[in-house]
């Protein structure tokens, strides 16, 4: 990267800080580091490796990570000079970084096969740091890169686990031993760039939309499929799917729809089998969460479900941190989903923390941006939608995340993802504009398990110690009528029981609302359920939708191995249909 772009952004006739100057070469060895804390927007942890008389710098939104296996992003930011690593002070607001720095840590930097530059080009960095703070093994992993965006990095804590800073370490310098209060109230050291910080959100991210719709008009050809024209694109409407060929003339800022921001019907990926052959495609992970509208408009956040339901007040969290986005108004598509050790989403845990009251965290991740400010993106290519998003959501930090492409190879995908024991991976082709509640298959997903929404239509009672019931009995629509899938009796804990049984008290009913129960099949009652055995059951308004996890199907149409994951409240009983 060089110094090219950190000269870039600071004007040095108004400015303290370091140009960057030839250093004598040093003598081979171990080179050092420096983790700078860094106060500004959000508070980071700035990563800096001198290498090549400069500072390769990452920034950490989490900070280093301790026990073994624990990983955090790493953002890899503009090089710095060497005389960079010492600076502690004030940069002013309104400029670049503006907010308080600390050398938090300093010291000695060792990389294994003693060839840091090729390391770093690999895009794998296996690190020793012998610090004041951090001693150990750590790993830099790049992620993901493009030409004009952040590269995206994992820091890793490998070899064996380090012992974290204690509190008051956590917020002392080891240049001056002063905490992060007592830095900004000295000021004794401050610097300015000619990066201004102080324009408005707004001004901010239209210039970002202008750039994105610049690099599409530049005649950009994706694969074998030109990016689809979009300044026709009227209000409420989108460009025609038989658009996609030909040379696109590419909508300005003004040319692109003006829209309030509101609702918009969220796009839905069509399950299929296999990766397809043809078409440029770019792939993301598949969530195990709640898919989210989330709105802001006015100061006012709404976070709505695929049906329209408010669940702002269940993820606060969420709600503040959309407030906090640098746009007056804006709409994002994404996922709330809860984490377990081994960083997948669960769907399970999630609702673990609603019905249990657990304090497990949990993240948004933002994959499309819809409208922004009074204009509607829907119609511009998911590539340039997705590049706005990106920068929108930089300086975000936790509970946001955006979610980016993570590869183009569909199958190398599918087997890693399985082998870590992943949902699965939606592809997207990348011109695609955005149809609300289409599934027209410019959206696919690919599942390596098998699991997908059904209606309760009633329970069985309980026997043995278990309390309330037995098992529940689910189905999906077919026609219109409700079809019997099977009994799911496990995936309960005590306290889940005694709360499904109190919703079902209240949706009771006399008949079954299975058109198939009870039924023969090759001459044996369908799961056991006999007319007799219809008469103890208990049936239910067919208005639950629960989540399961199933093993297959089997050949006459029933789940084996089912497991209960929780109610759905963002989806009507209605829209369940049979995932083929």
């Amino acid at each position: 990267m060089g110094l090219a772009e950190y000269k870039r952004k600071r004007d040095f006739k108004k400015t303290a800080e370091p140009a960057g100057k030839s250093l004598p070469k040093k003598v081979k060895g171990a080179s050092r580091f420096v983790i700078q804390k860094h106060a500004a927007r959000r508070l980071h942890y700035d990563f800096r490796l001198e290498m090549d008389d400069m500072l390769k710098s990452w920034a950490l939104p989490k900070g280093l990570p301790w026990k073994r296996g624990e990983k955090h992003l790493a953002v890899e930011v503009e090089d710095h000079p060497i005389e960079y690593e010492d600076f502690e002070g004030i940069i002013p607001e309104g400029q670049y970084g503006g907010g308080t720095v600390m050398v938090w840590d300093r010291g000695n930097y060792h990389v294994y096969g003693e060839q840091p530059v090729k390391s770093l080009r690999d895009g794998k960095l296996h690190l020793v740091l012998d610090g004041e703070k951090a001693k150990g093994e750590w790993t830099l992993v790049r992620i993901r890169g493009r030409d004009d965006a952040k590269n995206q990095w994992l820091i890793l804590k490998t070899g064996n686990d380090a012992k974290a800073p204690s509190k008051k370490l956590e917020d002392q310098s080891v240049k001056t031993r002063r905490t992060m209060k007592q830095i900004a109230e000295a000021r004794d050291a401050e610097w300015e760039s000619n990066r201004q910080g102080d324009e408005s959100p707004t001004s901010n991210f239209k210039a970002r939309i202008r750039q994105a719709l610049k690099k599409k008009a530049s005649g950009e050809v994706v694969g074998q499929a030109h990016l689809p024209a979009v300044a026709s694109a009227k209000a409420g409407r989108l460009p025609s799917r038989g658009n996609r060929s030909g040379r696109p003339t590419i909508a300005t800022l003004q040319d692109l729809p003006s829209a309030k921001a509101s609702f918009v019907e969220p796009m839905k990926a069509k399950l299929v089998e296999n990766p397809p052959a043809t078409g440029d495609w770019i792939y993301e992970l598949k969530f195990d969460g709640i898919r989210l509208i989330a709105v802001k408009v006015s100061g006012k956040v709404s976070l709505l479900s695929r049906n329209q339901n408010e669940l702002g007040a269940r993820f606060p969290e969420i709600v503040e941190a959309i407030k906090n986005l640098p746009a007056r108004e804006c709409v994002v598509d994404g996922e709330v989903v809860a984490l377990d050790k081994e960083g997948r989403s669960s769907f399970q845990l999630l609702q673990a923390r609603e019905i249990e009251g657990r304090k497990s965290p949990i993240y948004f991740y933002a994959f499309d941006l819809l409208q922004l400010d009074g204009k509607s993106l829907v119609g511009l290519p998911l590539e340039a939608r997705k590049d706005v998003l990106e920068k929108l959501s930089a300086d975000a930090g936790d509970p946001i995340r955006y979610s980016g492409a993570i590869g183009g190879d569909a199958k190398r995908l599918l087997e890693e993802v399985k082998r870590r024991g992943l949902e699965g991976i939606i592809g997207k082709q990348r011109d695609s504009v955005y149809e609300p509640g289409r599934r027209s298959g410019a959206w696919i997903k690919l599942k390596c398990v098998q699991q997908q929404e059904f209606v309760i239509g009633g329970y069985t009672p309980p026997q043995g110690a278990r309390k309330h019931f037995g098992a529940i009995l689910v189905g999906y629509y077919e026609n219109k009528k409700l079809v019997f899938a099977g009994k799911v009796g496990t995936g309960f804990t005590a306290k889940s029981l005694a709360i499904l049984y109190k919703k079902f008290r209240g949706e009771e009913r006399a008949d079954c609302p299975f058109v198939d129960l009870p039924s023969k099949q090759n001459g044996q009652w369908v799961q056991g359920i006999t007319p007799s055995m219809m008469r103890k059951m208990h049936w239910v308004n067919p208005v639950f939708v629960c989540e399961i996890k199933f093993a297959e199907w089997t050949r006459d149409k029933k789940l084996r191995a089912p497991v209960f994951l929780g109610l759905r409240e963002d989806k009507e009983s209605h829209d369940v249909l049979k995932e083929d």
